[in-house]
């Protein structure tokens, strides 16, 4: 692990900070390096309110897309809401399809099959529009670049508005409209929507033109919430403001399918993190091991039983998910071993009869293992097709765009991305690819970092400070959970591998000179116990937590990594 230290903000703004908010210096430091300078920025901050959220008629395109539609409920046309088959796109075919049957009850919803039709917006999807006498096609999450399919559902007398947040290629569809903030000629303020993002602006522009109250929309935030965290964009600017309000809804008053999937769940609470690692996996467990219709089906039931019935439904897909990603991992790492590739700059794996569903999964895996941009391939009909995933600081898509003479077709963003390809092109792409990375990436990358926020002393850790800190949700990319780092530590005697493997290093820890004492706890770390044992003095990155034990609730140090 590399410790990264960040640079500290400058002094006169970060005490001038303090006096104005009336905290320690410790958090007015951390909101300065959040770009938060001002007394009148940290109240957005803190308090994030919908009111700050921008015009949606901004958008380019926003006003032909909202009289389009407007126009198809007046003119009582057939509507279909599109969308991929991950978290984001069926969110989003859950926002979109819910809201629009409040105004018209010809919506019907299509989410491709992954394995007969793949990513995006399929020639199969056009065709179920046509026999179904559908005149519009709303995609979500999906588009960008479906320039041909555009033009043939034309053909068949069927418009498209695109609603997507994917880097465009050279050139845009020619549908009714399409909105993409991405776009070069979109001046939009934000550019980090999520699919569910820009379709939520969507309907909060149609929700304007039709003179709706903006509290209509609140039920829907906690979908957009829900891709926001999944899709992992950065929770900054208007993400936050709809993470911290999704949040909030999922917390207060949740919708029938979340209630189900969370019944099973003991928490009072639930975190940006906790959305991530308990609410969107079993929504894109229907998509990776079934359908993701099942997925938009839980996401708009209102019927309690139903829904209890589809969350059980889903459960299983979650488990079966589980034990194939797993499999496929062991099969991955073993072919790495055997080509002796653990070496190189970038790892390219394949077999034909990996499950397509996982790859993208078992690529996160990979890299957890090796450090390195990774692809994962399989069979798909007559071609490969790959899920990509990425280091930080590493750009994928641009290493992509690079090896496109060997790539049918590809999408996504800088650290994930999908593509397919011939079979015969296999090794040639997989060659250049390793080229590509090796002569751009900076070798540094190839080490994962840790971004340490502040050095502080353990005595700075107070009720107050900690109190504050939570303040600073919901987490994420561009407001990750504060970092710390700590010197002169040692263990108190109490320090111990734990877990069924003793995989955990557990320990309580105090500092030179100073009364405090905490408990620490880290994952994975029971390899690193040699560094505390005997009264060694070490140094430690953590971030902050809270320990419920017998009632008690107490801060704890969260382990990253420990050095001498």
């Amino acid at each position: 692990m590399r410790w990264t230290l960040k640079p500290k903000p400058d002094s006169l703004v970060v005490n001038k900070l303090a006096e104005e908010l009336g905290v320690e210096t410790p958090v007015a430091t951390l909101l300065a390096q959040r770009g938060i300078m001002t007394f009148e920025a940290a109240k957005k901050f803190f308090r994030p309110s919908l009111e700050e959220l921008h015009d949606p008629y901004l958008m380019k395109d926003m006003d032909v897309a909202v009289n389009r539609i407007q126009k198809a409920i007046a003119s009582e046309e057939n509507i279909m809401v599109y969308g991929d088959y991950d978290v984001d796109g069926t969110t989003s075919v859950a926002l979109m399809s819910s809201y629009l049957k409040t105004l018209t009850p010809n919506i019907a919803t299509y989410i491709p099959d992954r394995y007969t039709e793949g990513y995006g917006i399929s020639y199969q999807g056009i065709d179920f529009a046509a026999d179904n006498e559908i005149s519009l096609i709303i995609a979500l999450d999906c588009g960008i670049k479906a320039i041909d399919k555009v033009a043939y559902a034309a053909e068949k007398g069927i418009d498209f508005i695109i609603c997507d947040h994917h880097r465009p290629g050279e050139s845009i569809p020619e549908a009714v409209a399409v909105l993409d903030p991405k776009r070069e000629d979109c001046e939009y303020p934000y550019k980090e929507l999520c699919g569910c993002g820009v379709g939520f602006k969507l309907i909060q522009a149609i929700n304007t033109k039709r003179g709706g109250s903006p509290e209509v929309l609140l039920p829907y935030l906690d979908l957009v919430a829900t891709a926001i965290g999944a899709d992992i964009v950065p929770i900054t600017g208007e993400n936050r403001i709809l993470a911290y309000h999704g949040l909030n809804v999922i917390n207060v008053a949740p919708r029938m399918g979340f209630k189900a999937i969370l019944a099973q769940v003991k928490k009072d609470k639930l975190t940006i993190t906790d959305v991530v690692f308990i609410i969107a996996p079993r929504i894109n467990a229907a998509g990776r091991m079934k359908h993701g219709l099942h997925a938009v089906n839980l996401l708009t039931e209102e019927d309690e039983a139903t829904a209890m019935e589809f969350a059980g439904e889903i459960e299983n897909f979650n488990a079966e998910r589980k034990t194939t990603d797993k499999a496929i991992t062991v099969e991955a790492l073993e072919q790495i071993e055997q080509l002796r590739e653990q070496e190189r700059y970038s790892t390219v794996v394949y077999h034909e009869g990996w499950h397509k569903g996982v790859i993208g999964i078992v690529a996160s895996r990979l890299t957890e293992t090796y450090y390195r941009p990774t692809l994962v391939f399989t069979k798909s009909g007559e071609k490969l097709a790959a899920s990509a995933r990425s280091v930080k600081g590493f750009d994928v898509y641009n290493a992509l765009e690079a090896c496109k003479e060997h790539i049918e077709q590809f999408g996504g963003h800088k650290y994930a991305a999908g593509l397919t390809l011939e079979a015969s092109e296999y090794e040639n792409f997989k060659a250049k690819f390793e080229s590509v990375v090796s002569e751009t990436i900076d070798r540094r990358l190839l080490t994962p970092e840790i971004a340490v926020d502040a050095e502080i002393d353990l005595d700075e850790i107070t009720p107050k400070f900690f109190r504050i800190l939570k303040q600073f949700a919901p987490f994420g990319p561009g407001n990750m959970s504060p970092v710390f780092m700590t010197q002169n530590l040692t263990d108190t005697g109490y320090g111990k591998c734990v877990g069924a493997d003793e995989a955990h290093l557990k320990c309580q820890v105090k500092q030179k000179g100073k009364p405090a004492v905490f408990d620490m706890i880290g994952f994975g770390l029971g390899e690193k116990f040699e560094t505390i044992s005997e009264k060694k003095t070490f140094k430690a990155v953590y971030s902050l937590d809270e320990n419920e034990w017998n009632g008690n609730v107490s801060i704890q140090l969260k382990l990253k990594d420990i050095s001498e």
